[in-house]
């Protein structure tokens, strides 16, 4: 070995040594090392005693030569200011709806907020947008704390860390846990369909944030052994993409899917974002299916990214899936999830998987918003396929390969959470978030929380935080126990839901949905 090799490895011995006893002593905002570089943290905005750490790249900026291309590790050395959130990925925004349809449709003062959330109002884009945010409270001991990762839903077109609703604080806060959120490319810049590149790139960015937590957590107080990845909508679907895609590296402990699978929300065919792709790129000049698909690609890494938004072809679909989305490629997205999860082929880590009781509540409105109006077995029908029946399949798919899995479906619905009256808006898809993450909507007219919400809030974060924390057994014990999810057919299933008529110490309600839910199934 050579003196300098000897003298390298003395130094980086003493830095390691060096950090770990500057860690022994934690306190709120501290500057914490990582291979992003040093990041300076401060108070969370109201959970004083949380640490919170935004804006910290993963990846190298996918812009002018990067843009369309698989995500590139990000190592500095310069300090992370961390104060803000860094930019949301480019995203299509829908303008707001216009007073009348607004009226028409009943949407509630509540609905006006949320949707505007929904609608990315106010948002600021940029490509430089691979960045996270780890909220955590000054860890006591050497005890390392379980970990949450939140991968957000938008259909894959939209969506971001930035979203108050998604703010970590309040789960860190009660259950002394590390929530990291991510933001991963969208759209054509996710999932481009380009037949001259790597596509799915969104996933590859999830996945490449996912080991930047395996290598960085630590030092934030967090438990590599103990990480947990959980989503809603196109982010449940995302856990389940990543389950099927990396087991050789699982990384993950638990996995939770909330109103989200494969078998619920499933890829494109390769052949509608290809034909996404050359529609946008005809329309900037850079040629169509019949030019040389190398120079379409040069062409369109030139482009403004605000000129390739404004290119794609405005949709009419209610769901917020478009041209553009997950497609088979036999890396990470595959045509043949029911016999992969029928031989054991995926992660077998414990899972938590449901929907909420009207999913259809939140697109009704959208669909009301422009004027459409379906049959209520539109609506029963596309809450079955969509979301139900999926959820069922993926937890007796886990079930059949001796895995630990619990299921619930949510019919919490309060009034600040309501988005329209008439026709009620029920448990919407998402509904469940501002109650997890105990970011309630606010604004004029909005109604405050009522007691029972922040009881079920308290409980519901709490269940999240009990599975993160002990996967295999924390819902066996948590709030007097949650049974199993253990029988494989489609009726008797036991479901845990979160039911606005809770009583007795806001304690769930175990209820058999044999025949009015899964009955229905098949």
């Amino acid at each position: 070995m050579r003196v300098s090799d000897v003298l390298f490895f003395c130094l980086a011995a003493t830095f390691t040594y060096a950090l770990k006893e500057r860690q022994l002593s934690w306190t709120v905002g501290q500057t914490v090392q990582t291979s992003s570089g040093p990041v300076n943290g401060h108070p969370a905005g109201t959970a004083k005693q949380v640490s919170e750490y935004l804006g910290i790249p993963y990846a190298l900026p996918p812009v002018g030569n990067l843009r369309w291309e698989p995500p590139q590790k990000y190592n500095g050395s310069s300090t992370i200011n961390g104060t803000n959130f860094g930019y949301s990925c480019p995203a299509v925004v829908s303008p707001p709806p216009n007073a009348t349809a607004v009226a028409k449709a009943n949407v509630t003062a509540a609905g006006l907020e949320i949707l505007d959330l929904v609608d990315e109002v106010g948002t600021t884009f940029g490509e430089d947008c691979l960045t996270l945010n780890v909220w955590t409270k000054p860890q006591t001991g050497d005890a390392k704390k379980a970990v949450l990762v939140w991968i957000y839903g938008g259909g894959f077109v939209y969506g971001n860390t930035d979203n108050p609703g998604y703010n970590g604080q309040y789960i860190a806060d009660q259950e002394d846990v590390v929530l990291v959120s991510m933001n991963y490319r969208l759209n054509i810049f996710g999932f481009p369909g380009n037949p001259a590149g790597t596509n799915n790139l969104g996933l590859l960015d999830q996945r490449l944030a996912i080991e930047w937590v395996r290598d960085n957590i630590e030092n934030f107080g967090g438990d590599t052994s103990r990480i947990t990845i959980f989503g809603q909508s196109a982010g449940g679907a995302s856990v389940d993409y990543f389950t099927f895609a990396w087991t050789s590296d699982p990384i993950v402990s638990g996995l939770i899917s909330e109103s989200g699978t494969v078998f619920g929300i499933k890829p494109n065919s390769n052949a509608t974002n290809t034909a996404s792709w050359f529609n946008v790129s005809s329309t900037l000049g850079c040629g169509d299916a019949t030019s040389d698909s190398t120079s379409v690609l040069e062409c369109m890494r030139t482009k403004p990214y605000t000129s390739i938004i404004s290119a794609i072809p405005s949709s009419n679909s209610v769901t917020g899936l478009g041209g553009f989305g997950p497609a088979v490629d036999g890396v990470v997205v595959f045509d043949d999830y029911l016999s992969r999860a029928e031989s054991g082929n995926f992660i077998k880590a414990p899972l938590l998987v449901g929907n909420a009781d009207y999913e259809a509540g939140l697109f009704q409105t959208i669909a009301a918003l422009k004027g459409v109006v379906y049959s209520g077995d539109y609506w029963a029908a596309f809450d079955l396929i969509g979301f139900t029946c999926p959820a069922g399949i993926r937890a007796n798919l886990s079930l059949a390969n001796n895995i630990p899995t619990w299921r619930y479906r949510w019919f919490g619905a309060f009034p600040n959470t309501e988005l329209t009256t008439v026709p009620s808006s029920g448990a919407w898809h998402a509904s469940e978030l501002a109650l997890l993450f105990g970011n309630f909507p606010f604004g004029p007219g909005v109604p405050d929380s009522t007691t029972a919400e922040v009881a079920i809030g308290n409980y519901t974060r709490g269940a999240w935080a009990a599975f993160a924390k002990d996967p295999v057994n924390g819902l066996n014990t948590y709030g007097g126990g949650w049974p199993l999810n253990n029988d494989w057919e489609f009726d008797g299933k036991w479901d845990w839901h979160c039911d606005v008529k809770w009583k007795s110490g806001w304690k769930p309600d175990i209820a058999s949905y044999g025949t009015s839910v899964e009955g229905k199934c098949g």
